[in-house]
């Protein structure tokens, strides 16, 4: 196969490509520290003056419901979704065709629901191979961040938040409704900053089971997503 035709064919590719990127409504999801991009390994400084590197990220979000401005609502089946800053393709959610519709609001869950939790491990984002399943008993974890601070009197100054819980009075899953404001594409940020801007590291930097301190950080979790 000649030069010319393998030009020509990989013009095509990137074609499809875009084509098929125009034709999906995504929802983006992007990981930032003080609306900066989170980079794993990097040195961050807290509002606390802690300073923070975060070895790892990864959070569930599940029922994706979009509101169009004409008040039709588009749910997406099965669905259940593992962001993780280590696989950047994992913050990029197809959604549904486009439509061209205006979108009002976004809703999702932060975390697994009940349900999803009591019908045994399942695949895909679900596999317990993700690293993020405890057991039966407690369920998945619906949010985890790792990683070190000077702060932190712990082994190698590590910090372990390992967010979830399904079962009353300490269901971890918080429910989340952002407003798009009439834009025809879905950004979200999750600022962790926000985060580290609430909790004392020196007392408070490992959390492992469902309970009263994981209720207390899911509450703050959720104040960590906005849009763009």
């Amino acid at each position: 196969m000649t030069k010319r035709k393998y030009t020509v064919l990989f013009l095509l590719f990137c074609f499809q490509l875009f084509a098929q990127s125009n034709d999906s409504l995504n929802v983006n999801f992007k990981v930032v520290f003080d609306r900066f991009p989170l980079e794993l390994n990097k040195r961050y400084v807290s509002t606390k003056k802690d300073t923070i590197t975060v070895t790892a990220f990864k959070c569930y979000v599940s029922d994706l419901e979009i509101q169009f401005a004409d008040k039709t609502v588009f749910k997406e089946k099965n669905s259940h979704h593992l962001l993780d800053l280590a696989n950047p393709s994992s913050l990029q959610i197809p959604i549904t065709k486009n439509s061209d519709k205006i979108i009002s609001k976004v809703t999702f869950n932060i975390g697994i629901d009940s349900t999803t939790n009591t019908s045994g491990a399942l695949g895909g984002d679900l596999d317990p191979i993700q690293g993020m399943y405890w057991a039966w008993q407690s369920g998945y974890v619906n949010m985890k961040i790792e990683g070190q601070s000077p702060s932190c009197k712990t082994r190698k100054n590590q910090f372990e938040f390992h967010l979830g819980g399904y079962l009353q009075p300490y269901n971890a899953m918080r429910k989340k409704v952002i407003n798009i404001n009439n834009k025809s594409d879905i950004s979200i940020s999750i600022d962790v900053s926000v985060f580290f801007a609430e909790v004392t590291l020196a007392t408070t930097n490992s959390v492992m089971i469902p309970g009263k301190i994981a209720m207390e950080l899911a509450d703050l979790s959720s104040k960590m997503f906005y849009s763009e």
